[in-house]
């Protein structure tokens, strides 16, 4: 069976990485934990005189100054306690929740291939569920564990005091124990990994088939979802029986393991205290060490058993972290302002190393001119629009705005020269304003109001209750289909892009919708450069420029006057046909 060997060295680099922020706090969680140490070892000598005095008969007042010294000592241990638990819990949360940022931060900066490769849910799990299992690590597992090492430490030091019979018995027990429980958690961690990896498959899977609700019902498909739920559950239940008796197996040998240690103090204790060697209350105070050496093994366990839980999610952690995106931030050669010259420089693209989606894409578009590209579906029209945004790197060729290949550019400034409506509109779940800004508080409102109103969405601005705060829901939830388009356009416009795409932005839009926004697209395309993808032949009617796609290649590229003048031509084919379909 495969064992899960992660070097220490990867535990303290990210226990390091964010605990160190709060060392303070850490300090003092650690000076409270030694106090607790103190407080218990002490309370056993604390029984040890009591019983013996009783046993002498000493003085009633000694008695009640013991009794007292007992319970004060129990309290302020319990008070203690409750401050260090609260401390570790927040120190827990803070960096949790910093681990979590970096991970779902990562995640956005990876490339579409990735995003496309893994499911959202199957995401989530990640960030939520894995690093969720990683709480207890980071509040308590690393000092807590110590503290229990040195409680463990101070009590055989000072039953080494009473006999070294008595200390080395318990010194042997101790090791024998935490050698036993570490032996079983090497067995029973591979099967918390594969609990996570499932639950990770299970949650993807769950949550692609909520998105896609309405398709998976008007198409009849409830019963094949479920199936595949239960098949994924039937996958589950054994690798959850499996961790069950894992964890099962160390919590029985604890027990063992324990009432072994008891039944060393026993006999021990009976040996010395038939020598002699020990009082009445010695050896209650060795049983009484005996059962409180119990605690810290036990909890030695429990964050073995949470150690053994966090394997699998330092492991998936790690592994997501290391992965860089194949898209890499350019240098920073800028992109002057202002309508954009674009050039495909014989550029080729395949979503999969050795397959060509594009092949030898050339063509060059004048600043301020509008190209408008046809061809069938899978032609690969949409993907010419995810390379100008860098979504994805062609793998020969390049990629040219006014002259800068886009690959030296920076990202963030490349996406604020180049705007893109699609067909699918994403809405978040935020106010109308962070919807439309993406939370850039530069734009003031007199702008986003005007840019509503430029798109005749000023009226339905008005009926919004709040306005601009008046809150949207996740996916567009309450807007129409049109609604939703319009938002994009306005998107667009506060962006103010020197590119525009358009890839069949217009297609979910009736025409009455579709030709109230006429004017408004007009007036967005001036003075830029365009690309649209067309869905109806209505919308390339505005284009210098036609490009047909078929099988990835440029089969036709020119004026768009020229090309519906010849009879010959594709293009001309296409408009005789009334559709943006290449002939095949």
């Amino acid at each position: 069976m495969r064992k899960l060997n992660i070097p220490l060295r990867q535990y303290a680099a990210l226990l390091s990485a964010y605990l160190r922020p709060q060392w303070k706090s850490i300090t003092l969680l650690l000076l409270l934990l030694l106090l607790s140490i103190g407080m218990q070892l002490i309370n056993p000598q604390i029984i040890r005189s009591f019983i013996d005095m009783a046993k002498e008969q000493a003085d009633s007042t000694k008695l009640i100054y013991a009794a007292v010294l007992f319970i004060g000592v129990s309290l302020l241990y319990q008070a203690i306690m409750l401050a260090a638990t609260y401390l570790g819990e927040n120190i827990g949360w803070i960096a949790t929740n910093k681990l979590r940022g970096d991970v779902a931060e990562h995640c956005l900066r990876l490339d579409m291939s990735f995003h496309k490769a893994h499911t959202s849910g199957s995401l989530i799990e990640r960030v939520d569920g894995d690093i969720n299992a990683l709480a207890n690590f980071f509040s308590k597992l690393v000092v807590t564990l110590l503290s229990n090492l040195v409680l463990v430490a101070g009590i055989i030091i000072l039953l080494f005091r009473e006999g070294w019979e008595i200390g080395l018995g318990m010194l042997v027990f101790t090791v024998f124990a935490i050698w036993s429980i570490q032996y079983i958690r090497r067995y029973a961690s591979p099967f918390w990994g594969k609990m996570r990896q499932i639950s990770a498959d299970f949650y993807g899977f769950l949550g692609e088939q909520l998105d896609g609700t309405e398709d998976v019902r008007a198409n009849g498909a409830s019963g094949f979802v479920l199936s595949r739920f239960d098949d994924l559950l039937r996958k589950w239940l054994p690798i959850r029986i499996r961790a069950f008796f894992g964890f099962a197996a160390m919590w029985i040998t604890t027990i063992v393991v324990f009432a072994m240690g008891n039944a060393m103090a026993f006999a021990v204790s009976a040996y010395l205290w038939k020598k002699g060697s020990l009082t009445i209350g010695a050896v209650y105070m060795i049983f009484y060490y005996t059962e409180l050496l119990a605690k810290p093994i036990e909890q030695i366990r429990t964050q073995m058993e949470d150690l053994q839980k966090a394997d699998a999610s330092i492991t998936r952690i790690k592994e997501l972290l290391e992965l860089r995106p194949a898209v890499t931030d350019g240098r920073g050669t800028s992109i002057p302002a202002g309508p954009v010259r674009v050039k495909f420089d014989r550029m080729t693209f395949g979503y999969e190393p050795g397959s060509v989606t594009l092949d030898s894409i050339h063509f060059e578009l004048k600043p301020g001119e509008s190209l408008g590209v046809l061809g069938r579906t899978g032609s690969g029209k949409s993907t010419l629009a995810r390379l100008l945004l860098r979504f994805y790197d062609p793998a020969s060729g390049g990629i040219y705005l006014n002259g800068v290949n886009i690959r030296d550019a920076k990202l963030a400034e490349l996406r604020r020269s180049v705007g893109m409506v699609t067909q699918q509109i994403e809405l978040f779940q935020g106010t109308v304003r962070d919807n439309l800004t993406f939370f850039d508080e530069s734009i003031p409102d007199s702008r986003i109001i005007g840019v509503l109103e430029e798109l005749g969405m000023g009226e339905w601005l008005h009926s919004m209750p709040l306005g601009l705060d008046s809150p949207l829901e996740s996916s567009g939830g309450g807007l129409s289909a049109g609604e939703a388009q319009l938002m994009a356009f306005a998107r667009v416009f506060l962006m103010d892009p020197g590119l525009v795409i358009l890839d069949e932005a217009s297609s979910r839009l009736d025409p009455a919708t579709e030709q109230r926004i006429e004017s408004a697209i007009s007036k967005l395309l001036r003075n830029r450069t365009s690309i649209i993808i067309a869905h109806r032949l209505a919308t390339v009617q505005r284009v210098d420029q036609i490009l047909v796609l078929d099988n990835g290649r440029v089969v036709e590229y020119g004026e768009r006057s020229r090309l519906a003048a010849d009879r010959h031509t594709r293009f001309s084919g296409i408009l005789e046909k009334g559709l943006e379909e290449t002939p095949a």
